[in-house]
């Protein structure tokens, strides 16, 4: 297989763009393992192409199947119109499925309510703009058309979209804010977790500390960018690690259920220019949730 690159891209992002049936995390994979060539050479996946540019690769073979059956769970909608709709996402629903995933995900609730969704971020991803982890509650934006999708990426990728946290972390924190700016990339010895490394992606978090609670301190966190895992990965390599987080907490902190919370999102409505701002509650399972306020992340 080969293409011609018909405008300037980075290379990983350009695969995904043509083809859109294979997942980016597939289609990486490739790039890092040398079988994409560039005008002849292999490349990282965030080489620059430029236009005239040779992409080619061996066919990937079939995709991976991915199940798309629509499930019947509930979902808390907090904003809905023709172009989107803001969803609460629950704990311990996947956004979108995988070939290792053997429940139901948002993606799968999604198509349960008869709705058009984009197809931007390939066939089995419709909808999806950005994701939450797994056991992360909070706001997730969900697209309904292209054009949707595209312009709430870019605020995304802009940050003009704005996404903000609670977390109750391990330890005590003295500073009432401060920021995290450490590039992360993937672990050299697990390439599942992420790591605060000099050679990875630039990646800067605000935490601002708002509360002292029996099982540790309440923050809210405000992203700069959007790295895999950013909030948890930043948390942790200043000493203060999210609780209930099974992977990147000391074992004394990682029980009980994830201290994360996607509390905040706004952004310009991609048809109307508005500017949408949306809050939730976490859920009952979030330990200081008697103390979270919209207004200390709103003045964040």
């Amino acid at each position: 297989m080969e293409y011609i690159v018909d405008q300037k891209d980075r290379l990983d992002k350009y695969l995904a763009r043509i083809l859109p049936e294979y997942s980016r995390t597939r289609l990486v994979k490739l790039v890092d393992s040398g079988l994409v060539l560039v005008d002849g050479v292999s490349q990282k996946p965030s080489f620059a192409l430029h236009p005239g540019m040779s992409v080619a690769l061996d066919d990937p073979g079939p995709s991976e199947v991915h199940d798309l059956t629509p499930a019947d769970i509930p979902l808390e909608v907090l904003f809905e119109d023709d172009a989107l709709l803001v969803v609460n996402k629950p704990r311990g629903l996947a956004a979108h499925p995988a070939a290792s995933l053997k429940e139901p995900s948002l993606v799968n609730a999604l198509l349960a309510r008869n709705i058009s969704l984009s197809q931007t971020a390939g066939a089995f991803r419709p909808g999806i703009v950005h994701r939450l982890d797994k056991e992360t509650t909070g706001l997730m934006v969900v697209a309904k058309t292209d054009r949707a999708h595209v312009i709430l990426a870019k605020q995304m990728e802009n940050k003009t979209a704005e996404r903000r946290y609670f977390a109750v972390v391990a330890g005590d924190i003295e500073q009432e804010r401060f920021k995290v700016d450490g590039p992360i990339a993937r672990d050299k010895h697990n390439r599942l977790l992420m790591t605060v490394d000099a050679a990875g992606k630039h990646a800067v978090t605000f935490i601002k500390r708002l509360a002292r609670v029996t099982q540790g301190v309440l923050v809210g966190a405000r992203l700069e960018t959007g790295r895999t895992h950013q909030i948890r990965v930043h948390l942790r390599a200043v000493g203060h690690p999210v609780l209930g987080d099974k992977i990147y907490a000391p074992r004394e902190f990682g029980s009980g259920p994830m201290q994360l919370h996607a509390a905040y999102l706004a952004f310009d409505h991609p048809h109307t220019g508005e500017r949408i701002a949306v809050y939730a509650e976490p859920d009952e399972l979030f330990y200081a949730r008697e103390f979270t306020k919209r207004q200390d992340l709103e003045d964040f």
